[in-house]
Protein backbone atom coordinates (compact mmCIF):
# COMPACT_ATOMS: atom_id res chain seq x y z
CA UNK A 1 0.00 0.00 0.00
CA UNK A 2 1.46 3.68 -0.87
CA UNK A 3 0.83 6.86 0.59
CA UNK A 4 0.38 9.40 -1.93
CA UNK A 5 2.06 11.95 0.08
CA UNK A 6 5.04 10.09 0.78
CA UNK A 7 5.37 8.29 -2.82
CA UNK A 8 4.95 12.50 -4.06
CA UNK A 9 7.88 13.56 -2.06
CA UNK A 10 10.17 10.55 -3.79
CA UNK A 11 9.12 11.38 -7.20
CA UNK A 12 9.63 14.79 -6.88
CA UNK A 13 13.16 13.82 -5.61
CA UNK A 14 13.70 11.77 -8.91
CA UNK A 15 12.80 14.44 -10.68
CA UNK A 16 15.10 16.43 -9.85
CA UNK A 17 17.94 13.78 -9.67
CA UNK A 18 16.81 13.33 -13.61
CA UNK A 19 16.75 16.99 -14.74
CA UNK A 20 19.81 18.00 -13.07
CA UNK A 21 18.51 21.33 -12.53
CA UNK A 22 16.21 23.20 -10.91
CA UNK A 23 12.19 22.71 -11.71
CA UNK A 24 9.46 25.29 -11.81
CA UNK A 25 5.92 24.40 -11.01
CA UNK A 26 4.54 24.22 -14.32
CA UNK A 27 7.40 21.68 -15.18
CA UNK A 28 6.83 19.39 -11.83
CA UNK A 29 3.27 19.27 -12.80
CA UNK A 30 3.45 18.56 -16.41
CA UNK A 31 6.28 16.24 -15.82
CA UNK A 32 5.04 14.66 -12.93
CA UNK A 33 1.27 14.44 -14.14
CA UNK A 34 0.13 15.75 -10.89
CA UNK A 35 -2.55 18.79 -10.25
CA UNK A 36 -1.22 22.27 -10.32
CA UNK A 37 -2.47 22.71 -6.80
CA UNK A 38 -1.06 19.56 -5.89
CA UNK A 39 2.22 20.43 -6.92
CA UNK A 40 2.01 23.79 -5.27
CA UNK A 41 1.08 22.12 -1.94
CA UNK A 42 3.70 19.99 -1.79
CA UNK A 43 6.73 22.43 -2.99
CA UNK A 44 5.29 24.99 -0.68
CA UNK A 45 5.91 22.52 2.09
CA UNK A 46 9.16 20.98 1.58
CA UNK A 47 9.65 24.99 1.24
CA UNK A 48 8.87 25.78 4.68
CA UNK A 49 10.35 22.80 5.75
CA UNK A 50 14.16 23.86 4.88
CA UNK A 51 14.06 21.04 1.88
CA UNK A 52 13.41 23.06 -1.08
CA UNK A 53 14.99 26.36 -2.13
CA UNK A 54 15.07 28.84 -5.18
CA UNK A 55 18.35 29.30 -6.20
CA UNK A 56 17.24 32.38 -8.74
CA UNK A 57 14.34 34.16 -8.25
CA UNK A 58 11.78 32.37 -10.41
CA UNK A 59 14.24 30.23 -11.57
CA UNK A 60 12.32 27.18 -10.02
CA UNK A 61 13.03 24.71 -7.00
CA UNK A 62 16.01 22.82 -6.26
CA UNK A 63 16.51 20.35 -2.99
CA UNK A 64 18.66 22.33 -0.36
CA UNK A 65 21.77 20.07 1.57
CA UNK A 66 19.25 18.98 4.13
CA UNK A 67 18.97 16.31 1.82
CA UNK A 68 22.64 15.14 2.16
CA UNK A 69 23.09 15.91 5.94
CA UNK A 70 20.34 13.44 6.43
CA UNK A 71 21.68 11.01 4.25
CA UNK A 72 24.95 11.17 5.68
CA UNK A 73 23.67 11.04 9.22
CA UNK A 74 21.76 7.49 8.14
CA UNK A 75 24.67 6.25 6.62
CA UNK A 76 27.45 7.11 9.49
CA UNK A 77 24.49 5.37 11.94
CA UNK A 78 24.02 2.47 10.20
CA UNK A 79 27.30 1.82 7.55
CA UNK A 80 27.48 -0.77 5.04
CA UNK A 81 30.33 -2.76 5.98
CA UNK A 82 33.23 -2.15 4.03
CA UNK A 83 33.85 -5.99 3.16
CA UNK A 84 30.52 -6.35 1.44
CA UNK A 85 31.52 -3.91 -0.83
CA UNK A 86 34.69 -5.88 -1.64
CA UNK A 87 32.97 -9.12 -2.07
CA UNK A 88 30.67 -7.71 -4.71
CA UNK A 89 33.96 -6.34 -6.50
CA UNK A 90 35.46 -9.58 -6.40
CA UNK A 91 32.41 -11.70 -7.40
CA UNK A 92 32.10 -9.34 -10.71
CA UNK A 93 35.75 -9.20 -11.37
CA UNK A 94 35.86 -13.66 -11.19
CA UNK A 95 32.07 -14.08 -12.98
CA UNK A 96 31.94 -11.25 -15.45
CA UNK A 97 27.94 -10.65 -13.61
CA UNK A 98 26.35 -8.01 -12.38
CA UNK A 99 26.66 -8.46 -8.45
CA UNK A 100 24.02 -7.43 -5.61
CA UNK A 101 23.72 -6.88 -1.66
CA UNK A 102 20.30 -6.48 -0.59
CA UNK A 103 18.43 -6.73 2.89
CA UNK A 104 14.64 -7.86 3.55
CA UNK A 105 12.22 -4.80 3.45
CA UNK A 106 8.71 -6.48 4.79
CA UNK A 107 7.61 -8.28 1.59
CA UNK A 108 10.31 -7.29 -0.45
CA UNK A 109 14.15 -7.47 -1.12
CA UNK A 110 15.25 -4.01 -1.29
CA UNK A 111 19.11 -3.72 -3.04
CA UNK A 112 21.54 -1.46 -0.87
CA UNK A 113 24.85 -1.90 -3.04
CA UNK A 114 25.10 -3.03 -6.71
CA UNK A 115 28.45 -3.46 -8.88
CA UNK A 116 27.50 -3.81 -12.62
CA UNK A 117 28.70 -6.49 -15.22
CA UNK A 118 30.93 -4.94 -17.33
CA UNK A 119 29.22 -6.86 -20.40
CA UNK A 120 27.13 -4.22 -22.67
CA UNK A 121 24.27 -6.79 -22.30
CA UNK A 122 23.38 -7.33 -18.63
CA UNK A 123 21.44 -7.49 -14.92
CA UNK A 124 20.80 -3.66 -14.79
CA UNK A 125 19.88 -2.47 -11.17
CA UNK A 126 20.11 0.21 -9.04
CA UNK A 127 20.44 0.85 -5.82
CA UNK A 128 16.72 0.89 -4.36
CA UNK A 129 15.28 -1.36 -6.34
CA UNK A 130 12.64 -3.85 -4.50
CA UNK A 131 12.06 -7.58 -5.58
CA UNK A 132 9.25 -9.60 -4.51
CA UNK A 133 10.80 -11.87 -1.52
CA UNK A 134 9.31 -14.32 -2.43
CA UNK A 135 9.93 -14.76 -6.01
CA UNK A 136 13.59 -14.49 -6.19
CA UNK A 137 16.53 -16.01 -5.61
CA UNK A 138 17.66 -12.70 -3.66
CA UNK A 139 14.26 -12.95 -1.54
CA UNK A 140 14.40 -16.54 -0.81
CA UNK A 141 18.13 -16.87 0.78
CA UNK A 142 16.88 -13.67 2.88
CA UNK A 143 13.66 -15.63 3.99
CA UNK A 144 16.35 -18.65 5.33
CA UNK A 145 17.09 -16.03 7.68
CA UNK A 146 13.99 -15.52 9.17
CA UNK A 147 13.09 -18.15 12.02
CA UNK A 148 9.85 -20.15 10.91
CA UNK A 149 7.61 -18.67 12.61
CA UNK A 150 8.67 -14.88 11.02
CA UNK A 151 8.92 -16.71 7.80
CA UNK A 152 4.97 -17.88 7.89
CA UNK A 153 3.61 -14.91 9.45
CA UNK A 154 5.34 -13.05 6.42
CA UNK A 155 4.46 -15.58 3.62
CA UNK A 156 0.32 -15.43 4.72
CA UNK A 157 0.13 -11.92 4.15
CA UNK A 158 1.98 -12.06 0.27
CA UNK A 159 0.14 -11.81 -2.15
CA UNK A 160 1.18 -14.82 -4.77
CA UNK A 161 1.14 -12.48 -8.12
CA UNK A 162 2.48 -14.41 -11.70
CA UNK A 163 5.40 -13.04 -12.54
CA UNK A 164 5.93 -14.98 -15.24
CA UNK A 165 5.72 -19.04 -15.73
CA UNK A 166 8.37 -20.02 -13.48
CA UNK A 167 6.99 -17.41 -9.95
CA UNK A 168 6.61 -19.28 -7.11
CA UNK A 169 2.72 -19.08 -6.35
CA UNK A 170 2.08 -20.67 -2.68
CA UNK A 171 3.59 -20.83 0.67
CA UNK A 172 4.22 -24.02 0.65
CA UNK A 173 6.00 -23.93 -2.35
CA UNK A 174 8.59 -21.36 -1.32
CA UNK A 175 9.51 -22.93 2.52
CA UNK A 176 9.72 -26.31 0.09
CA UNK A 177 12.46 -24.12 -2.36
CA UNK A 178 14.33 -22.36 1.07
CA UNK A 179 14.49 -26.16 2.70
CA UNK A 180 15.87 -27.35 -0.67
CA UNK A 181 18.35 -24.21 -1.09
CA UNK A 182 19.51 -24.35 2.30
CA UNK A 183 20.72 -28.48 1.95
CA UNK A 184 22.06 -27.59 -1.74
CA UNK A 185 23.68 -24.46 -0.46
CA UNK A 186 22.76 -21.78 -2.55
CA UNK A 187 19.50 -19.92 -3.89
CA UNK A 188 18.53 -20.15 -7.39
CA UNK A 189 16.19 -18.21 -9.69
CA UNK A 190 15.87 -18.57 -13.74
CA UNK A 191 13.11 -16.29 -14.67
CA UNK A 192 10.96 -16.49 -11.66
CA UNK A 193 10.43 -12.63 -11.34
CA UNK A 194 12.32 -10.86 -14.21
CA UNK A 195 11.73 -12.85 -17.69
CA UNK A 196 15.29 -14.14 -19.57
CA UNK A 197 16.88 -12.97 -16.17
CA UNK A 198 18.81 -15.66 -13.84
CA UNK A 199 21.38 -15.98 -10.96
CA UNK A 200 22.27 -17.51 -7.78
CA UNK A 201 22.13 -15.81 -4.16
CA UNK A 202 23.82 -16.82 -0.40
CA UNK A 203 22.56 -15.43 2.76
CA UNK A 204 24.77 -13.50 5.37
CA UNK A 205 24.28 -12.36 8.85
CA UNK A 206 26.40 -9.43 9.55
CA UNK A 207 26.44 -7.51 12.86
CA UNK A 208 22.98 -8.69 14.05
CA UNK A 209 21.68 -7.91 9.88
CA UNK A 210 20.82 -9.99 7.48
CA UNK A 211 21.95 -9.49 4.11
CA UNK A 212 22.09 -11.66 0.95
CA UNK A 213 24.63 -11.56 -2.06
CA UNK A 214 23.13 -12.29 -5.47
CA UNK A 215 25.27 -12.91 -8.54
CA UNK A 216 22.80 -12.79 -11.99
CA UNK A 217 22.93 -12.18 -15.71
CA UNK A 218 20.81 -13.03 -18.89
CA UNK A 219 20.08 -16.57 -18.86
CA UNK A 220 21.38 -18.12 -21.77
CA UNK A 221 24.83 -16.64 -20.35
CA UNK A 222 24.36 -17.74 -16.52
CA UNK A 223 22.30 -21.34 -17.09
CA UNK A 224 24.24 -23.98 -15.95
CA UNK A 225 26.96 -22.13 -14.16
CA UNK A 226 25.12 -22.07 -11.03
CA UNK A 227 26.87 -23.80 -8.98
CA UNK A 228 30.44 -22.28 -10.23
CA UNK A 229 28.85 -18.79 -9.49
CA UNK A 230 27.62 -19.76 -5.60
CA UNK A 231 31.17 -20.72 -5.43
CA UNK A 232 32.69 -17.69 -5.98
CA UNK A 233 29.97 -16.25 -4.33
CA UNK A 234 31.14 -18.04 -1.21
CA UNK A 235 34.62 -17.76 -1.65
CA UNK A 236 34.52 -13.90 -1.35
CA UNK A 237 32.58 -13.95 1.58
CA UNK A 238 34.67 -15.98 3.34
CA UNK A 239 38.09 -14.06 2.13
CA UNK A 240 36.47 -10.87 2.91
CA UNK A 241 33.97 -10.88 5.82
CA UNK A 242 34.40 -14.49 7.84
CA UNK A 243 38.27 -14.06 7.50
CA UNK A 244 37.70 -10.61 8.70
CA UNK A 245 35.32 -11.77 11.53
CA UNK A 246 37.82 -14.56 12.90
Amino acid sequence: MLVKQAAHVVELLELFARLGRPAALAEVSQQLGWPRSSAFKLLGTLVELGFLYEPRARGGYWPTPRWLELAQAFAQAQPLPPSLGRVLDEVVQRTGETAVLAAPAGAHAVFLQVVDSPHAIRYAAGVGKRVPIHATATGRALLSLHSPAERASLLARIRYERYTDATVMSAEAVEADVAASVARGWFESTGGFTPDLGGVALPLRLDGRRFAILAAGPVGRVRGTYPALAATVREAIERHVAAAAR
